[in-house]
């Protein structure tokens, strides 16, 4: 609220006089209104000379721009803000800074001293300015920082480059040794023929030995065969002479028949033996022969349709018996999948929910299966196949949370399941009333698990889904319009009407609901025993009916042989074995009738037999020559082959000789032979494709591994691959480009780094220290001057008041002096390795990090920094009061508290005047000086004690002080001897201020003659 109208204007004026040096200064401060709500404006006013307001701030109208020209105009110096005017009348003042202003402003209402340490850092030292040099700082670090970051992002270049390039090395030696086996394997034809030749020239020319030899015999044994031929023929002529040409035709016909019965006797045997097969005896004469013949025509076409019926009947048994296994099979898994849980879910479905969760990594027990919540009450057993046979589907699907459902849709789309899945999104919704149920609804028979997550959900979708009927009658059946039957008959509003009987409504091993499985588990076990045993009486009769078969099969050949035999001729040799008898009978009459025809006959076997041996030796010898010319033919012919084969391909000497090497190491110690050669060639050309088989997986992965390296490094470094594809192709780029990492950046970045660490950032972590260093001993020796100012004044009658300054406790501030000399120590001696500017590097980060702000500690780092870098934080200070006598402690202040009134006033006026004599550069005594000597004291002594006044009032005497003290007047009686003049302010209503001005002279005067006439009326 304006005391003043719009129109008026306010002047606040003051003459400063310095009579040493006849010096005076007018300081003036000019209110007025601009806008009526808002506050007013003003200009401040400086002049060297004695200005008043009446003389100088009047007569100029309304526009305070013309006062503003009247005033320049008289050489005064105006300004729009405190600062420079401030900064003006502290240079004509001798006043150095600012903190000696704000002590100014703290005399004002000065009553007590409460934190000592406090007030002497806030107005007995000057605050070091240290924003500039933390600017500074953090812009070079930021320099050092970025050089840092270069350094660390080459280093990182060079850790990926150099294994990526090891990998890309040791892939091109792998493929060089690959495509060596390769060569190898490619050489190996060329390597064995080679050797297959020279095989083949050494069993030529044994088998030219071998020739020659045989060659040799024959010739002799043919000699010698001739020659016997001509012995036989003169003894056969001799014989013949003899009688013997009936002799001879007896010895011919009798070989015939011995040859005729050899045969038919081999023929029967062969017959008889089948015959028995057969269960029958051979037949002996030509009529039985036939008989038998066309029976066992008849018998051959029954045994093979009965031998095909019985295959049948066991292809059938057998489809049956795979078909029962695998059902055994897949009912054992079912059933030890559910003995591993509790529900009644089937496996199919169990293994994809497992699936799903295994890929995203979800618990299984946040997916539940409908059919795993619900389960029919006990009291309506009667109604659960029913119940199951429509809930089926229901139960079978899935309960997806609604936080899930983004990722369960996107692998149910990708995935290929093997199988059929439904799943239900579930949402959280808003608790809505359930509509009412049929009063037999199948609902009504089912309970859910109470404590599932999703009961809400399941109410209300078993409500809206399966409020069904269930109807105990055909008549409540027709009349209901939703209904289901204990058979499981369904009918729903659209008059459509279904039951599946292709399962028996109470087979528990097609049962899906309820949390617990002892019944279904109980059931297919059931089932199982009873396939089993039916596998079992499958498996018997499967064996039965193939041994019978295997019987009809041995009968089914025997007929089939038995049609070989199509005449009885074939088979009696008994008529021939007579007929030999007689011929031999009657060659031995002619023989036993001549005992020179016995004679020849006996020398013409032995020469017969002679000749025969010969002739044996002979086509022996001449078989074998025939042999070894066809095994020297063949011989030819593969050399002629391999010599082909050579003159198509060749390999070099030392292929050769690595060939052999690898031969000795795959195929071990063994004889070669041309026989051999292609399979040991084969043995070692799977030995040389396995080897280059491993090599080729093991280049694959390492390809792989490079390429995935090259493309991570390409993803990091997007700048400096742009050009360079990621492929073993461009593997010299990425060498190339680590070559000049190693060569060029690395090295230039780590200097850089360096030399900013050590000649920039340590340096001025150092400079910095120092300059708190300094600082710290200019707050000392500011004290020691302090000390000499308060070492003038008495406190008490021999003893004077020192200020003793300690270094602070403080942790934060002593981490951070130890932080700081940490950053400098070694930085002349230290190591100059990098793992040294590393640790230089992160200790100046530490710092700096905090000088700049954290992320989301800003304000916490900005309060640190201003404690730690103020030295004046880094002291406590206390008063010590000391005898004179002996410089002993009497008492000792760390503030006031716990003081008498008295002792706080006075403690604080000692304070105020050595800051006062400190900060104003005052002289104890001086009378001539520069330094600013003028006091504003409000309401100082309004109540304190009168000595406390007193003791203040001698000491701002003492210091030559000017004093403007506003006190009330039960006061003027302790200030009245230190005072020049008076000043009251009258303010009648409120709203008018009056201010009269006395000499201490006149103040007396009139004083007296009050208390004159005030005698004078108190007298009667």
């Amino acid at each position: 609220m304006s005391l003043r109208e719009q129109s008026s204007y306010s002047v606040i004026l003051g003459v400063f006089q310095n009579a040493g040096y006849a010096q005076t200064v007018t300081l003036a401060q000019v209110f007025w209104m601009k806008d009526a709500q808002g506050q007013p404006a003003r200009f401040f006013l400086g002049a060297e000379g004695a200005l008043s307001i009446t003389a100088d701030f009047a007569q100029f109208g309304s526009d305070i721009a013309q006062l503003r020209r009247n005033l320049r105009a008289k050489g005064a110096e105006l300004q729009d803000s405190f600062p420079p005017y401030a900064a003006w009348f502290r240079r004509r003042f001798g006043i150095e800074n600012d903190q000696a202003l704000e002590l100014f402003h703290q005399t004002v209402s000065m009553k007590s001293v409460g934190n000592l340490t406090d007030f002497v850092r806030s107005h007995m030292l000057e605050p070091f300015a240290v924003d500039q040099r933390l600017q500074d700082l953090i812009s070079h670090f930021d320099d050092l920082n970025q050089a840092h970051q270069a350094v660390l992002k080459t280093r990182q270049q060079v850790e990926l480059l150099t294994p990526m390039i090891a990998d890309c090395v040791r892939h091109k030696a792998m493929q060089a040794e690959a495509d060596s086996l390769r060569a190898c394997r490619e050489g190996l034809r060329s390597h064995f023929a080679g050797l297959k030749l020279g095989l083949i020239d050494k069993r030529l020319s044994s088998l030219t030995e071998d020739w020659d030899r045989v060659d040799a015999q024959i010739q002799k044994l043919s000699a010698l065969h001739e020659a016997h031929g001509q012995q036989v023929d003169e003894l056969k002529q001799a014989i013949n002479a003899n009688g013997g040409d009936r002799l001879e035709w007896l010895s011919s016909e009798i070989h015939k028949k011995e040859k005729s019965r050899d045969v038919r006797k081999a023929k029967a045997a062969r017959y008889a033996e089948l015959t028995a097969v057969l269960g029958e005896a051979p037949a002996n004469e030509a009529a039985d022969f036939a008989v038998q013949r066309g029976k066992y025509q008849s018998w051959r076409e029954e045994t093979r349709n009965s031998a095909a019926d019985l295959q049948n009947t066991i292809t059938e048994y057998g489809v049956t018996m795979r078909q029962g296994k695998q059902e055994h099979a897949q009912q054992s898994l079912e059933i030890d999948s559910l003995k591993r849980r509790r529900s009644n879910i089937d496996d199919q479905q169990i293994q994809i929910r497992d699936a799903l969760c295994a890929a995203l990594n979800l618990n299984v027990d946040d997916m539940p299966f409908i059919g795993e919540l619900i389960q029919v009450r006990d009291d309506e057993r009667d109604w659960e196949g029913a119940a199951e046979r429509l809930l089926r589907g229901f139960g079978l699907a899935l309960l997806v949370p609604d936080v899930h459902y983004k990722a369960v849709a996107e692998w149910v789309d990708a995935a290929h399941l093997r199988g059929r899945l439904v799943y239900f999104q579930v949402r959280a919704r808003k608790t809505a009333e359930l509509p009412d149920l049929h009063r037999n609804s199948l609902v009504r028979k089912l309970t859910m698990k109470p404590d599932s997550p999703y009961y809400d959900w399941l109410e209300r979708e078993l409500a809206h889904r399966f409020d069904v009927a269930c109807c105990s009658t055909q008549e409540q059946f027709r009349r209901e319009t939703r209904a289901i039957t204990r058979a499981g008959q369904i009918k729903d509003p659209s008059g459509r009407h279904e039951k599946d009987d292709r399962h028996r409504i109470d087979d528990r091993s097609r049962y899906v609901l309820g949390w617990s499985n002892t019944a279904k588990i109980a059931a297919l076990e059931a089932r199982r025993r009873q396939l089993e045993a039916q596998l079992a009486e499958i498996g018997s009769q499967i064996a039965s009916i193939q041994k019978e078969r295997d019987v009809l099969n041995d009968r089914l050949d025997a007929l089939t042989r038995l049609e070989e035999f199509t005449i009885f001729d074939e088979l009696d040799w008994a008529s021939v074995a007579t007929e030999i008898a007689q011929l031999v009978d009657e060659r031995q009459r002619l023989e036993s009738a001549s005992d020179v025809l016995k004679q020849l006959n006996d020398n013409l076997h032995i020469l017969l037999k002679t000749q025969k041996e010969t002739g044996e030796a002979l086509q022996a010898a001449r078989e074998k020559r025939a042999k070894v010319e066809q095994r020297r033919a063949d011989a030819q012919a593969l050399r002629q082959q391999t010599e082909a084969l050579l003159e198509d391909t060749s390999i070099d000497d030392s292929l050769q000789a690595k060939l052999e090497t690898m031969r000795s190491a795959a195929l071990g110690e063994h004889q070669l032979s041309i026989e051999s050669c292609d399979n040991r060639e084969q043995d070692l050309r799977k030995w040389l494709q396995d080897r280059l088989d491993a090599e080729q997986r093991r280049l694959a992965n390492l390809a792989e591994k490079i390429i995935k390296a090259m493309v991570s490094f390409k993803e990091q470094f997007k700048l400096e691959t742009a050009e360079i594809d990621a492929s073993l192709e461009a593997a010299f780029e990425y060498e190339n480009l680590l070559t000049q990492l190693n060569r060029d950046d690395l090295p230039r970045f780590v200097t850089r780094f360096k030399e900013l660490l050590n000649v920039n950032t340590i340096n001025e972590i150092a400079n910095f220290n120092a300059q708190l260093a300094r600082e710290r001993e200019t707050i000392k020796e500011r004290i020691a001057h302090i000390n000499q100012s308060l070492s003038e004044i008495d406190y008490n009658p021999g003893r004077y008041v020192v200020l003793e300054s300690q270094p602070s406790p403080d942790a934060e501030i002593r981490d951070f002096q130890q932080e700081l000399r940490a950053c400098t120590e070694g930085t002349v001696t230290g190591s100059d390795d990098n793992q040294y500017s590393e640790a230089k590097f992160l200790q100046v980060k530490t710092i700096i990090d905090r000088f700049r702000g954290r992320e989301g500690l800003s304000e916490q780092d900005r309060r640190w920094t201003s404690k730690v870098t103020d030295v004046r934080n880094w002291f406590l200070f206390a008063a010590s009061e000391r005898w004179r006598e002996d410089n002993s402690e009497h008492e000792h202040y760390s503030d006031s508290g716990g003081k008498s009134g008295g002792q706080k006033e006075k403690l604080a006026y000692t304070i105020l005047a050595a800051s006062l004599a400190y900060q104003f550069g005052l002289e104890w005594g001086a009378v001539r000086s520069r330094s600013f000597r003028f006091v504003v004291i409000d309401e100082a002594f309004g109540r304190g004690s009168d000595e406390s006044a007193q003791y203040g009032l001698k000491l701002f005497q003492q210091l030559n002080l000017q004093l403007l003290i506003v006190t009330p007047l039960q006061k003027i009686h302790i200030i009245e001897p230190f005072v020049s003049s008076v000043g009251f302010v009258h303010n009648e209503g409120g709203r008018s201020s009056q201010l009269r001005n006395l000499s201490i002279a006149e103040y007396r005067a009139q004083k007296a003659a009050m208390t004159a006439q005030s005698v004078q009326v108190s007298v009667p």
